[in-house]
């Protein structure tokens, strides 16, 4: 009976800890929110940050950033960049999520060391540009 309860203890522990895992990786860095791009929006950073885009992101969120990229590991469902919760993160976050990747099981892998910094808050002025426009 208590090689039973210690199993189970042991298993709660391990399902806590794969949950307090998954939902670390899914979330920003609580610090990436205050980060304040030193890459101002010109029409040549966004041009910059759409090419990198084609590059690098249209695969798995797809040409028109809809989330329907052809790519996409296979179970995942990469989210629309144009609207909704991607939009609503800070620049800061959406550079953190870039470098630092995403995912429970990191479906969508870091590019530090793959991109610039500048290039990243190409992408970040990019995608700004073609998130849906507040009425």
């Amino acid at each position: 009976m208590r090689t039973l309860f210690s199993s189970i203890a042991l298993a709660t522990v391990w399902l806590a800890l794969v949950v307090v895992t998954a939902f670390a990786q899914a979330t920003p860095d609580p610090a990436a929110k205050k980060l304040k791009s030193p890459v101002a929006s010109s029409s040549e950073s966004v041009a910059a940050g759409q090419q990198l885009y084609a590059k690098y992101c249209r695969f798995c969120h797809g040409a028109d950033a809809k989330g329907n990229g052809p790519m996409a590991p296979k179970g995942t469902h990469p989210p629309d960049l144009t609207a909704g919760k991607p939009q609503e993160l800070s620049d800061g976050e959406i550079f953190a999520v870039i470098r630092d990747g995403a995912g429970p099981n990191q479906e969508m892998k870091p590019f530090k060391g793959k991109m610039q910094e500048q290039d990243m808050w190409n992408v970040v002025n990019y995608l700004r540009s073609i998130g849906a426009k507040s009425k």
